[in-house]
């Protein structure tokens, strides 16, 4: 008898729709797998054999042939191995196939007959609703995560294979009784994650300038590098960047979630990430674990940091090889990687936070302390290349922190909810004025988006003028002041750009033409 059965399985970030072709006819005892099925695919057909007869069922000697549709596209992944189970099933006669026209199966059988866990549930899910399915049954590890798409979709969870044919031999009136449906309230798991953060900008004494030009990063979307000596607060102050930044709203936390889950890095019994991601790698990171790939690729630490931040710590200790791996990122938001197998691409719309020593002993230019020569302070600066500067819009010096601020108690510095509450407002004005286009954020905007909403007064343009003649900008850099000058004036809540605003952007890139220029 022949049999179909819907799956899913994954391609890059997105799923596709499979179909479970199985034809159990007499012959000689065989088991085939057909439709570009990779190594790990074709183990199913052990596991799904020693589940089925571990779960009490004998199957007759005969000819099993498998077929998994679309045939060109090659398959990867352990979802299968319970839709293979199921389908045979079917072919023998044991479940009526009929019931199961509207259901989508996807889960990985252990020898003794549980199932298991896989990775991008939610992207399958998702695929399944598109299609018009009416019910999922998945592993029950995995099941939360499949019902956050709302009650569209009946999501099943089942932790054996015996437990999966007792549900679907039921009768339709006994199935829901047998095991619920699994619903999940979205809007509950955000109450729940809301404000949970052990730290707070109100922790850090001192440093108003770098407290400053974060809230402006964080205001515009703006990626920022900090240059300090080694205790200067750099890396704690990065630290805390995700405590002033909006929350994520649901079509972000869907976006953020379906990357963890294709990397199988959503947390265990966790249906949603629902908090900004901060992505920390060591320097000795490679380039593939960067920007994504593999064999079979999968999202780097930039995708993972995607609607979050990107922080690198003593980023001039990255290989410039690998820095430079993020200039088509910084200016697209997506990373695009090729292999035999096909072209794959992977949002990374990230806040880039880098924090470097002066130097190779960090002192620089305490002339007291710093025994670097001018060589060594040179080879080391030049691990960030001028096209990575260029994309970075807020430099910024992180001096040395003064005693008095040691001594001060942080009960006198502003709370992390309060600098949230002038961001959020800040963006909200950029949601209004670039409603309708494809700009989110005044750091998106491009050379034809400043002419429109970036007017300058004669007195702003001539200041402009002298600022891009006397720091010998490029004209990325010069846009850049711009856009950083109109979330300045967003967080003030000005509608024109004014001198002032200009002259603090301009301070933003006074500390890469100190040490790069």
């Amino acid at each position: 008898m022949f049999s179909t059965i819907k799956a899913g399985a994954i391609n890059g970030i997105h799923s596709y729709l499979m179909q479970v072709e199985v034809d159990v006819s007499n012959g000689l005892p065989a088991f085939n797998m057909v439709g570009l099925p990779s190594t790990e695919v074709r183990e199913a057909q052990e596991r799904v054999k020693v589940a089925l007869k571990n779960s009490g069922i004998k199957i007759p000697a005969s000819r099993i042939t498998i077929n998994f549709s679309p045939a060109d596209v090659r398959k990867e992944g352990v979802s299968v191995d319970l839709p293979v189970a199921i389908g045979i099933l079917c072919s023998l006669g044991e479940i009526d196939e009929s019931k199961l026209k509207d259901t989508l199966i996807i889960g990985q059988l252990g020898l003794d007959g549980e199932v298991k866990g896989i990775k991008g549930v939610l992207p399958i899910v998702k695929t399944a609703i598109d299609n018009g399915c009416k019910a999922c049954i998945l592993p029950k590890d995995n099941e939360k995560e499949g019902a956050v798409l709302g009650s569209s979709i009946k999501v099943i969870g089942v932790s054996s294979l015996t437990e999966c044919i007792t549900y679907l031999s039921s009768k339709d009136r006994e199935k829901d009784l047998l095991i619920p449906p699994t619903i999940v309230n979205v809007d509950e798991l955000f109450q729940k994650e809301s404000d949970r953060s052990d730290v707070d900008f109100a922790d850090i004494n001192g440093q108003s300038a770098l407290k400053r030009a974060m809230e402006v990063a964080a205001a515009g979307f703006h990626h920022i590098l900090m240059v300090g000596p080694p205790g200067s607060g750099k890396s704690m102050i990065a630290k805390r960047l995700p405590t002033i930044l909006p929350p994520l709203s649901k079509e972000e936390s869907l976006e953020v979630s379906t990357i963890y889950s294709v990397a199988g890095l959503l947390p265990a019994g966790k249906a949603l990430i629902t908090e900004r991601p901060f992505q920390s790698p060591h320097h000795s990171i490679t380039s593939s674990a960067l920007a994504g790939g593999g064999r079979v690729p999968q999202p780097g630490v930039i995708s993972l940091a995607h609607r979050g931040v990107l922080f690198l710590d003593e980023i001039a200790e990255f290989s410039r090889t690998t820095l430079d791996l993020l200039r088509q990122p910084l200016e697209d938001q997506e990373v695009h990687i090729s292999r035999a197998g096909g072209n794959f691409t992977y949002p990374a719309s990230f806040m880039l936070v880098g924090a470097m020593n002066p130097c190779p002993c960090g002192y620089y230019p305490d002339r007291g302390r710093c025994k670097c020569s001018q060589k060594d302070i040179a080879h080391y600066l030049s691990h960030i290349s001028g096209p990575i500067l260029d994309r970075i819009d807020i430099c910024i010096e992180a001096p040395k922190i003064d005693f008095a601020d040691l001594s001060t108690g942080s009960g006198a510095n502003e709370k992390s909810s309060t600098i949230r509450e002038r961001v959020i407002r800040a963006r909200d004005i950029q949601k209004e004025r670039f409603k309708g286009t494809k700009v989110r954020f005044n750091s998106d905007m491009s050379p034809i988006d400043i002419a429109r909403y970036c007017k300058l007064g004669f007195k702003e343009q001539r200041m402009l003028e002298k600022l891009y003649r006397q720091l010998g900008l490029s004209a990325r850099s010069y846009h850049r002041i711009i856009k950083l000058a109109r979330t300045i004036a967003d967080l003030e809540g000005s509608d024109q750009i004014r001198d002032v605003h200009i002259a603090e952007a301009a301070c933003y890139k006074m500390t890469d033409q100190k040490y790069w220029s």
